[in-house]
């Protein structure tokens, strides 16, 4: 018996990382657009002359900049040839499908390939994009698309550098407006020191399943696992709804929607770490095989995935890049210590079960 459901754990893993690699592509594609991390610090500081109704900010680690227009009249972005981009009013949201920039802005690397109709001179043709008053692009011009480093910052990697300043404008009837930003370099934090910490939880956590299970120790120590899991789980279920309210998520619906759309992976695995944690706290029978298979995946789809963070300065967040980093951490920690944990407890429970099985000579 025990045999069985330690095979299908490790069924259960195999498919878990099958998974992982199989919505690899996909993960990616939405990482082009909201970053797991980076170096590069955008931020707004005006826009100016100022507009009562109209905010602009930095989302998604400073992958793209959100425009809220509530002044009740449009207001036009204008594209990287001067040509209208985007109009956002009480109308709705529209883009100029004449507009090189409509098409460059789709990707972070602004690589796409322009349509034989793309005309900066060209009267434009407006097509409606969302019926809100808020657009979210990429703007090239608040980002460092090089794939390298500046030139200052290869020669003092250790100090915070200013990249350059950058403005984008708009234009509100015919009045000028303008975006006003900068960005920065921001040294990255020393991955190494945060994977060092995570390995020493993980092991300290893992080696609860050395306790044996039908002594107090065992008990208190599934117990344990139990907490564990519920405070990893949570910690699973946060860090994604913080990298939605980062993207602009309006609400509980729009958070919602987002996580469904984009982040289900971490979502599920936090709330069946939860769920698996509650098991283990009430004493139930496997509550070991379910520590176990929710710590793997707890691993997986929630630590591993975001870990990018402890080499990156600026988290995709709304709050700061060092809680973000210790937040993954925990998630690590529960995960992969739960899993060798449960493991080390079935292992236990299968041999005591095999010798159980030896007749007496």
């Amino acid at each position: 018996m025990i045999r069985t459901v330690l095979a299908r754990a490790g069924l259960v893993a195999a498919a878990a990382c099958a998974a992982t690699l199989l919505t690899a592509a996909p993960a990616a594609a939405h990482g082009a657009d909201a970053p797991d991390g980076t170096d590069y610090r955008a931020r707004v500081t005006a826009v100016t002359p100022a507009r009562p109704g109209l905010t602009v900010r930095v989302i998604e680690a400073g992958a793209r900049l959100e425009l809220t227009n509530h002044t009740g009249r449009a207001v036009e972005v204008i594209g990287y040839s001067g040509e209208p981009y985007l109009r956002v009013g009480p109308d709705g949201v529209f883009e100029n499908t004449r507009s090189p920039a409509t098409y460059l802005n789709r990707t972070l690397a602004g690589d796409t390939a322009l349509p034989a109709d793309a005309d900066p001179a060209a009267p434009p043709s407006w097509r409606r994009i969302d019926d809100g008053t808020t657009a979210r692009w990429h703007d090239q011009r608040a980002l460092w698309p090089e794939s390298t480093p500046p030139a200052q910052v290869r020669t003092a990697p250790e100090r915070e550098h200013r990249v350059r300043d950058w403005t984008v404008p708009l234009r509100d009837g015919t009045d000028p407006l303008t975006i006003g930003g900068t960005l920065d370099w921001v040294p990255p934090p020393d991955a190494y020191t945060w994977w060092a910490v995570s390995i020493v939880g993980l092991l300290a956590v893992g080696g609860l399943g050395l306790f044996a299970a039908a002594a107090p120790a065992g008990t208190r120590a599934l117990a344990a696992l139990g907490a564990l899991l519920v405070v990893g789980g949570v910690v699973a279920v946060a860090y994604p709804v913080g990298r939605e309210v980062d993207a602009g998520a309006q609400g509980v619906g729009g958070v919602l929607a987002g996580l469904l759309s984009g982040q289900i992976w971490s979502l599920l695995t936090g709330l069946g770490a939860v769920a698996a944690g509650w098991y283990a706290l009430t004493r139930r029978p496997a509550a070991d095989f379910a520590v176990a298979l929710a710590g793997a995946c707890l691993a997986l789809f929630a630590g591993v995935a975001n870990a990018a963070v402890f080499a990156r300065s600026v988290a995709p967040v709304p709050w700061s890049p060092h809680l973000a980093r210790v937040m993954v951490a925990v998630v690590l920690i529960t995960g992969v210590g739960a899993t060798a944990a449960g493991v080390l407890r079935l292992h236990a429970a299968s041999r005591a079960a095999a010798r159980a099985t030896v007749p007496a000579p």
